[in-house]
């Protein structure tokens, strides 16, 4: 189920709501017993069996939370349930994502014989696994209680908001809020708004520049022009797209009074790579950065070459995460190449300038070419293209097209990369009850023109769905 979809919007959302505010208002455990039962119902819808692996995930982390609360004093037990829990979580990731890959290329080394399995892969397996894993190591580490309740565990890795396109929310982060939360109007009315906010870039932006970028990445010929356009149309795609989908979720955590970390700061306005990397999936990088980063030894290592190391163990994981093709691999990789070079010349820590937002963003769009290809061999005619060899032409009628039938779009693209809307909710702050009124018809109008486009039955993916 899509949160940009008339079902959630009209039906689902709506009813859980009501029940969730009227008859079982201040009685917590009933409201979390129905988020439960409604998160696995949210997960189940479309592919009803994948909510087994669901529920397997939430037995198993469960078991292996109430195993870490009784080795953490023990260190060699401790580390048994360790192992036993990160074998299982990426076992079962293993299986679903990368199996049928890594059988194909034994196939296509090995050659004929090679059975290659076709395995379904569960949506948002990504995340789920990733957030199990978060619960039992923060158990394991202190940082947070084990929890005696099956029940909140699972609502803690099923809960609907953040279910399938994260953000990955660390145990930590939310461990309190499970049976202590408080909800109030700000916090629903301000959740509603982000929610509101996140749809209307998801809908007005995100799929209007998708169909430019389905375009030029579709394997035709391209002219130097319709390479651009389309590298630039998916890169503001990715953003709208993915930034959208974790405002609605954080929205609507806070609307069930729960508070997740935020997962992008303006990273189109970054002055380096490292810098972008602490604005973009914010939950992904912290995770890999608790979780393998610091227990690796993190900077604070003897030597250079072992903070290499490190930095090429979280990369190569990273791309890995992202999906099951070489292109991931390789994306991967390339941030790593560019993070060492970074680092080595000392570009992450000089004085901040503007205009290295540009050279920044420029690596981060050609960045975004490797990740939307089909293959490496797609990317690398992609690449030329937009440098002249092989293309059709410096521009051609499709570029005018593109350009000219999304002019709008790509321009407040580039404005609402930018930290415009932080600046507006400043304003309004400073403006009183005008500020606000003018707020909140902009957001309205907004999202009743969004709802509008996505009534005529509009193109509407989501692209981490696939993760």
């Amino acid at each position: 189920m899509l949160f940009s979809s008339t079902v959630f919007l009209l039906v689902f959302l709506p009813l859980v709501l009501l029940i969730y505010y009227l008859p079982l208002r201040r009685r917590r455990n009933a409201q979390n017993v129905f988020l439960l039962a409604a998160s696995l119902g949210f997960y189940a819808w479309g592919e009803p069996w994948f909510v087994l692996i669901m529920l397997g995930s939430i037995a198993a982390n469960y078991l292996l939370g109430l195993w870490m609360a009784r080795a953490r004093a023990r260190t060699g037990e401790r580390r048994l349930a360790t192992a036993a829990a990160v074998a299982l979580n990426l076992g079962v990731f293993f299986v679903f994502k990368y199996l049928t890959f890594k059988n194909a290329s034994l196939r296509a080394v090995l050659g004929a014989g090679w059975a290659v399995p076709q395995i379904a892969l569960p949506i948002g397996i990504s995340f789920f696994t990733f957030q199990a894993m978060s619960y039992v190591l923060d158990v394991a580490d202190g940082r947070a209680p084990v929890q005696k309740n099956p029940l909140w565990v699972g609502l803690y890795i099923s809960f609907f908001p953040q279910l399938i396109a994260g953000p990955i929310v660390k145990y930590e982060t939310v461990a309190a809020e499970i049976t202590g939360r408080r909800e109030n109007w700000a916090d629903f009315s301000g959740g509603l708004c982000r929610f509101a906010v996140g749809f209307s870039k998801k809908i007005l932006l995100a799929n209007t520049l998708a169909l430019v970028a389905d375009h030029a990445f579709g394997g035709g010929a391209l002219s130097v022009g319709m390479a651009w356009l389309g590298s630039l149309a998916y890169t503001f795609q990715i953003y709208f797209d993915f930034s959208g989908y974790s405002d609605m979720a954080i929205g609507l955590g806070r609307m069930f009074g729960f508070h997740f970390q935020e997962n992008f700061q303006y990273p189109y306005v970054s002055e380096s790579i490292t810098e972008f990397w602490r604005r973009w999936h914010i939950s992904l990088s912290s995770w890999f950065r608790d979780y393998v980063y610091f227990p690796l030894g993190g900077s604070r290592v003897a030597s250079q070459g072992r903070h290499i190391l490190n930095l090429f163990a979280v990369w190569l994981l990273t791309g890995i995460w992202h999906g099951a093709n070489w292109t991931f691999l390789v994306w991967g990789l390339y941030y790593f190449v560019l993070l060492v070079v970074e680092k080595s010349c000392g570009w992450d820590k000089r004085g901040r300038t503007r205009l290295r937002i540009v050279p920044t963003f420029l690596l981060v769009n050609f960045g975004w070419v490797l990740f939307r290809a089909e293959s490496l061999r797609a990317a690398g005619r992609f690449f030329a293209a937009m440098f002249g060899f092989g293309a059709a032409g410096l521009w051609d009628a499709a570029a005018f097209a593109a350009l000219r039938d999304n002019r709008v779009f790509f321009a407040a693209a580039v404005l609402f990369s930018a930290p415009v809307a932080k600046w507006l909710d400043g304003r309004k702050e400073t403006q009183g009850m005008a500020g606000d009124i003018l707020y909140l018809a902009g957001v309205l109008a907004a999202a009743v023109a969004a709802f509008a486009y996505l009534a005529k039955g509009a193109y509407n993916p989501f692209i981490y769905f696939n993760f």
